[in-house]
Parts: structure tokens; sequence; C-alpha cells
């Protein structure tokens, strides 16, 4: 008896086909995103209709017509306005910008010093890139440095007095180095401390129960500038006569409060999220309550709070401006104190150092933005 192969029986597999051209690529993306229903493809028609209104003539005007280079006001001016621009020009004066950059980033400090705020910003970006990258090893020494010793060498550096360093005034600070600054205390100084002031609000101890809570809602039931003014104007009244602080230290100390009560209640949030399983596993295991917080709870918690923690530091960031009000001048106080020069003032002038600030505030908060979302990614393993 003879056997006989199947002619329909393959003896190899067949080569893989490439998906149909309406399931990938750019067709398939924009299928999905713009133009899945009626009401998606009415949107984005009306979107690129607004688009085209409003982006051509913003280039126009920002990069094609703008003035780039050249001494004074003349540059952004007309010929009726006693410039060299012609009449009817209109675009963004950027000669402005890169005429008072260095003064935008150091404010009024002295010129043959700036090579000390400089290298405190270029150590700051030396140690905390390698700081946000999770897998460069030596983790607690780089903490160590970022937030110990630079602050220590900072404290030398950016004042002076001290190992022949020229004494530079807090008031002559100002410009981007000032927004760094308080926002760089501001953060190191709130996270800490609103955890513990969440952990205080949720302790079975009275006492401690009262003042985190009288704290918590006495800082956040008064805006940022009553903080400021009463750091900068009221406590003097209340210290012994001949006792006075700084003023930038006052700032840095009403700023960092300040954050610190709206992170408490972001990190008491994450607290309460957390299942009652967990408090009660660690207990059965024997462990204290700083080892049951800092090992079960709080890492579980602070995970969950990533974006309201995140939210908090950028709008500590934004906020910094409000130290125009005890005459320190950060990014955005800077750059208004140069719409007063005369070699400058122009029609255009203010407009084009008002965007200029708001594109720097914008590319870090949208950095901590984005490391936000890569960390909550990262840290998310309910998806793996």
């Amino acid at each position: 008896m003879s056997t006989n192969q199947a002619s329909f029986v393959r003896a190899s597999m067949i080569e893989a086909s490439p998906a149909p051209s309406l399931e990938s690529g750019v067709v398939s993306w924009l299928r999905k995103n713009l133009f899945a229903t009626p009401k998606d493809t009415a949107l984005t028609i009306i979107s690129l209709l607004v688009l085209a209104w409003l982006v051509p003539p913003a280039i126009q005007w920002l990069f094609i017509d703008a003035a780039w280079s050249g001494g004074g006001r003349g540059v952004c001016a007309t010929l009726s306005q006693g410039g060299s621009q012609p009449e009817g020009w209109s675009g963004a004066c950027w000669a402005f910008v890169n005429a008072k950059f260095a003064q935008f980033l150091f404010g009024r400090y002295p010129l043959d010093e700036r090579w000390r705020p400089a290298l405190v910003g270029i150590l700051f970006v030396l140690l905390l890139v390698p700081m946000l990258i999770p897998r460069i090893p030596y983790k607690g020494l780089n903490a160590l440095l970022l937030l110990v010793a630079l602050p220590i060498l900072s404290a030398i550096l950016l004042p002076g007095g001290w190992f022949g360093l020229t004494y530079v005034e807090t008031p002559l600070w100002g410009g981007l180095m000032v927004t760094l600054v308080l926002s760089f205390v501001g953060i190191a100084v709130s996270l800490p401390l609103g955890i513990l002031l969440a952990l205080g609000r949720r302790s079975n101890m009275p006492v401690i129960k009262m003042l985190c809570t009288v704290f918590i809602e006495v800082i956040r039931g008064v805006p940022l500038i009553t903080v400021l003014f009463m750091a900068s104007v009221m406590l003097p009244l209340f210290l012994p006569q001949g006792v006075t602080f700084d003023k930038f230290l006052r700032a840095l100390i009403g700023v960092s409060l300040f954050a610190s009560a709206y992170m408490a209640e972001v990190v008491r949030g994450g607290l309460q999220a957390i299942p009652k399983g967990q408090y009660e596993g660690a207990d059965s295991l024997g462990l204290s309550f700083w080892q049951k917080m800092g090992f079960i709870v709080l890492p579980q918690a602070l995970k969950l709070v990533i974006p309201g923690i995140v939210n908090t530091f950028i709008g500590l960031f934004k906020d910094t401006s409000l130290v125009s009000i005890i005459g320190m001048f950060d990014l955005l106080g800077i750059v208004r104190l140069n719409f007063s020069d005369t070699n400058w003032a122009t029609a255009v002038t203010p407009l084009t150092g008002l965007i200029f600030a708001g594109f720097v505030f914008w590319l870090f908060c949208f950095g901590m933005s984005r490391y936000s979302g890569f960390m909550e990614r990262l840290l998310d393993r309910s998806q793996r």
C-alpha cells in the first residue's frame, strides 16, 4: 500500500506579509487619531483652519520680519519712530534679547564676578543630569553632592565674602539665577518637609496632628504674596532690635514653607490611597513606624502622586515671579525692568521680552512634565 503526500500540505512556512496600508503607517495614525468619527473630522478641519490662520503671521512676526542684531532702539523702530525700519514694519526685537541676555541670566550681578554663578550652574547641570537617569550607578553619592555639597558651595560662591571672594549683596542678584535658586531650594525643602507634615497630620498624637493641621491650613489659606510680604516686611518687626535676616533668605524660607503646605496635602492623598492591608502587613512583620513608612507605605504612596508632586513643583517654579513684591528680580522681573531702558524703548520691545520669558518658563515646566511622565511609565509595574 502506497501513501501519497497531499498536495495542499505546505513543506515550509509562508513568509510574513506586510500589514494592510490602512492598518499601519501614517494613514492608519491619521484615521485613528484625527478622522475616526465625523466629529473628529470636523474638529480636525477646524483646528487646521485656525492654525493656518494663526501660525503663518506668527512665524512672519517672530522670525522673518524680526530684527536679530544691532545696537539701540533704532533697529526695532520705524523711520517715523526714529529708527531704521520701513514704515509699517512690525517684528520681534530679538536684538534687545541678545543685548540684555547676560542680564537676563544674572541680573545686576557684577560683571567680573559672574563666573561664580556660571560655575554653580554648570555644576548643577552636571550633578542633576545623572541624578535623573535611572540606571546610572552611585546614586547615593550623586544625591549627597547635589543636595548637600552643592548648596554649601553655592552659599560660599554666590554671596562671596569668604576665601577672598568679593561680597555681592543679594539685591544685585536677579534673572534666571534667582528663579533657579528659589525653585531648587523650594523643591529640595518642600518635598521632605511636606512628607513630614502629611505624616504628622495623620498621626495619632493630638498635639502633633493639631500643629501640622494648623500650619497646613493657615499657609494654604493665604496667597504666596501674603507669605512673602510677611516674611519680608512683618517678620523684622517681631525680631529683637539689631537682629535681621537677608531679604533673599526670607524669600527662600517663605517660598519653601508655602510649597511644603501644598506638598503635604498631595502626599496625604497618596497615603490615604494605600490599602489598609499594607499597614497591617507591615505591623505583622514587627516593623517600627519609620520602617513601615520608609519601606512599605511611602514608596507606594509617592508613586501614586507623582503627577501631583510635579504639578506642585511646576507651580512653585512659576510662582517665583512673585518675589518682585519684595524687591527681588527673577527672570520675568529683570525682563520687565529693562523695558524702562530708553535705549531700547520701542513698541515691540515689551512683547518680545515677555515672549522670551514665557518661552524660558515653558521650557523648564515642559521638561518637568515630560520627566514626570517618564517616571510614571517606569514605575508603573501593573501594566507589565
